[in-house]
């Protein structure tokens, strides 16, 4: 066999997994570092998860599509989607309400359509009670006042479980459904992070990190939560 023969042998499976791992991490999965405290504490800084990409897919009638487990957005579903304001940037919460639920948050209780809300992975982790006084500003008294509040057509309501500190839907309104990215499924990996360590502070802050991941590997990884199921 030449040369040439065994390279073009290479090159074209080198092409094939790079065209399938795009496309899987394009269509059916990507991973998702959890970044801020927001999910606490069932989803927590440093977690690394899978999420479903084709599960709110747009379904068209093909056989293939008749086969896989389609569905829409669901009200408990822990979901990634592109912030509303900052689109180049992936949020994760949890998918509170519908387009035509009524949320109201009152003294930090939340109730969806006068129903309130049953959810065991909710934390309040700050005893104060944000009063509801005009001589505050919404984006404070949102927090713990908030609504009643109609969901738009088309739009989804999600808060983070850790409700006294979320940036979510009562800050910054609901998301359109054209920008979710998927559902949470599992965590693969976790390892004990600091806050917001995604973000780009250089390249030495960056291989500083690395380093770091090597030298605390082991101990740092939260091995009981290896494989996880996301709820």
């Amino acid at each position: 066999m030449s040369k040439h023969h065994v390279f073009r042998e290479y090159y074209e499976a080198i092409l094939v997994a790079v065209i399938f791992t795009l496309f899987a991490r394009t269509f059916v999965a990507q991973a998702f570092k959890i970044p801020t405290g927001s999910m606490e504490d069932n989803l927590l800084v440093g977690d690394h998860l899978f999420v479903n990409k084709f599960v709110y897919a747009p379904h068209w009638d093909t056989p293939l599509h008749r086969i896989l487990p389609y569905r829409d957005i669901r009200r408990g579903d822990i979901v990634v989607f592109k912030y509303p304001q900052d689109p180049e940037r992936d949020f994760i919460k949890r998918a509170i309400a519908l387009g035509g639920d009524t949320v109201e948050v009152r003294g930090k209780g939340l109730s969806v359509n006068g129903e309130a809300e049953v959810n065991p992975h909710v934390v309040h982790k700050d005893r104060q009670i944000i009063p509801d006084t005009p001589a505050l500003p919404a984006s404070i008294r949102n927090r713990d006042y908030f609504g009643p509040f109609v969901v738009p057509a088309e739009f989804v309501f999600c808060m983070g479980d850790n409700r006294d500190n979320s940036y979510d839907s009562r800050f910054w309104g609901p998301v359109p459904r054209s920008y979710f990215k998927g559902r949470a499924l599992f965590i693969y990996w976790s390892y004990e992070a600091q806050p917001n360590s995604h973000e780009w502070r250089g390249w030495w802050d960056r291989m500083r990190q690395l380093a770091s991941v090597g030298v605390h590997f082991f101990s740092r990884t939260r091995w009981q939560r290896s494989f996880s199921v996301v709820h």
